[in-house]
């Protein structure tokens, strides 16, 4: 009888073991999210210039960090919207690429305003008062180990202050894209 304890006792102890070894295995493995950030704003002097015209574009340049060192990423297609209140501003797709562990993308493009919008933000940049938005979608699979992940989707948004010169204003020059509110996401159904 003492036998069969111990036998179950030791079985017991392997199992707890086993069971701290894969939680350990399982947290040294999951991969984190890829960082994005808006690194730079701007509107040429040209569209702020052009007070009148209805057409203008401005810049942005993207950042995407991939932190993992031992997992790459797969992304979908990235859609980027730009909004001003609630109206978009502009959209950008980014097409689909694959990003190798611990590498930096940038992305430095241009997007064409919205007409029906570009006047009411030209206002509020020339009153120094416009705060636009940045909204993220996509979605992503991480390849650790020669094995591919389900998909991740990611909505993330960030606040941009924009000054009277057309750039970024405030303390903060970069912008890192979060997590979108739930209140927020109401508005762009």
């Amino acid at each position: 009888m003492c036998e069969a304890k111990n036998f179950y006792v030791w079985l017991l102890e392997v199992l707890a073991l086993l069971g701290i070894l894969a939680l350990c295995l399982w947290l040294a493995l999951r991969p984190q999210s890829p960082s994005y950030t808006i690194v730079d704003f701007s509107i040429p002097q040209s569209s702020l210039a052009n007070n009148k015209g209805q057409n203008g574009t401005f810049l942005y340049d993207l950042e995407i960090e991939n932190p993992n060192k031992d997992s790459s990423i797969y992304y979908d297609d990235i859609l980027l919207t730009f909004f001003y209140g609630q109206d978009t501003v502009g959209q950008r797709t980014i097409p689909a690429f694959h990003q190798g562990t611990g590498r930096t993308r940038k992305i430095i493009d241009y997007v064409d305003a919205n007409p029906r919008v570009w006047r009411s933000l030209l206002n509020a940049i020339s009153n120094a008062t416009a705060e636009m938005k940045v909204g993220l979608l996509t979605r992503i699979q991480y390849k650790t180990w020669g094995k591919k992940s389900k998909h991740h989707g990611l909505d993330l948004q960030g606040h941009l202050k924009i000054g009277s010169n057309g750039k970024i204003s405030g303390k903060k020059k970069k912008i890192k894209l979060t997590h979108a509110s739930k209140k927020w996401r109401r508005y762009k159904a």
